[in-house]
C-alpha cells in the first residue's frame, strides 16, 4: 500500500518536474538536417533542457547541459528512412529508460560528444548495454532529491556540488540519464574522466585529497562530464559538413544586393512650391 502510494506521488512529481519552464526556449545552434547525418552509434547527445528539473541540474553542475542521451543508430529502427524511428536511448522521469526519435530534440541546443578511438565492436556493446536496460524505472529517490534542490537555497561551494549529484538509491534496476550512459561505457572499460592524482603542495590540495578518497562511481557522473572529458571529441554538425565563412559572407552579400535592388516603396508626394518673386527675396 505504502509502495503504491509512493509510486503515485513519484509519478506526479515526475510530471511536475518535467514540465517546461514558462517563456524559456534554448537556442538552437545546429541545423536539424545536419544533426542526423553527423551522429554515429555510441555518440552521446547532450541537451540543454527547458524543464523545471533541468534548472536544478544546470545549477548543481554549473553547466549548460542538463540531459544526455545515447545514439544507437538503426538498432531498433524497422525502416532507416523513418524520421520517427527510435534512435536515442535516454532516461525519462516518468517513462523510465526508453528509446525516442531524434526529432524530439531538433529544436533544442545540443552537443555531440564522440568517444575517441572506440572500436566498432565496443561501440556495439555500448549500444547493446543501453538497449538491454529499456523498460527500467527512473530512480524515485533521485526524483525527490532533485525536487528538493529546486527550492530556494543559498549558493553551494563548488566542491559540494558533485557530491550532491551523487543521487539515487543505487538500485541497478533504476537509472538516471548520465549514470546509465556512464555504466554503458564502463562496461567496455572506456573512461569518461581521467583518474585523479593526489597532490600535496598545490592550493586546495586538502580538499582535492579528501575527494580522491571517494572511489569514482557511475552515480557521480553528470551530463557535462562528457563535454569536458579528454576522451570524448566535441563534434559540430555545421563544421563537419564543410562550413566556410566565405559562404556566409556571400549569402549576406546576396541578401544585401537583393534588398538594394528592390524598388523603394512610394512615399508621400510633397507639393511643388512656386518660385519666390525676386523683389520679395531677402538680401543677405
Amino acid at each position: 500500500m505504502i509502495r503504491r502510494m509512493m509510486g503515485s506521488i513519484g509519478r506526479g512529481l515526475g510530471r511536475y518536474l518535467s514540465e517546461p519552464v514558462a517563456n524559456y526556449r534554448p537556442l538552437t545552434t545546429s541545423a536539424p538536417t545536419l544533426l542526423a547525418p553527423t551522429l554515429r552509434p555510441g555518440d552521446v547527445l547532450l541537451v540543454e533542457g527547458n524543464t523545471r528539473v533541468s534548472t536544478a541540474i544546470k545549477y548543481l553542475s554549473q553547466s549548460t547541459w542538463s540531459h544526455a542521451a545515447l545514439y544507437i543508430g538503426d538498432a531498433l529502427a524497422k525502416d532507416g528512412s523513418d524520421e520517427e524511428a527510435p534512435v536515442l536511448v535516454e532516461v525519462d522521469m516518468v517513462g523510465g529508460v526508453w528509446a525516442v526519435p531524434l526529432n524530439r530534440y531538433t529544436a533544442f541546443h545540443t552537443r555531440i560528444c564522440r568517444p575517441i578511438g572506440l572500436s566498432a565492436e565496443d561501440a556495439q556493446r555500448v549500444v547493446d548495454y543501453a538497449i538491454s536496460r529499456l523498460g527500467h524505472a527512473y530512480d524515485l529517490k533521485n526524483m525527490f532529491d532533485l525536487a528538493r534542490y529546486l527550492l530556494p537555497m543559498p549558493p553551494l561551494p563548488s566542491r559540494w556540488r558533485r557530491r550532491i549529484m551523487a543521487l539515487g538509491s543505487g538500485d541497478p534496476t533504476k537509472s538516471i540519464c548520465s549514470t546509465l550512459i556512464a555504466q554503458a561505457f564502463q562496461s567496455v572499460g572506456y573512461p569518461i574522466l581521467p583518474e585523479m592524482v593526489r597532490r600535496n603542495s598545490d592550493p586546495g590540495a586538502d580538499d582535492h585529497n579528501r575527494e580522491i578518497l571517494t572511489i569514482r562511481h557511475y552515480s557521480l557522473y553528470m551530463p557535462r562530464d562528457f563535454d569536458i572529458s579528454p576522451y570524448f571529441q566535441v563534434v559540430k554538425p555545421t563544421v563537419e559538413h564543410g562550413f566556410t565563412y566565405r559562404s556566409v559572407s556571400r549569402a549576406a552579400a546576396a541578401q544585401s544586393m537583393a534588398a538594394s535592388s528592390s524598388p523603394a516603396p512610394p512615399g508621400p508626394v510633397e507639393p511643388e512650391l512656386e518660385p519666390t518673386p525676386a523683389h520679395t527675396q531677402l538680401a543677405v
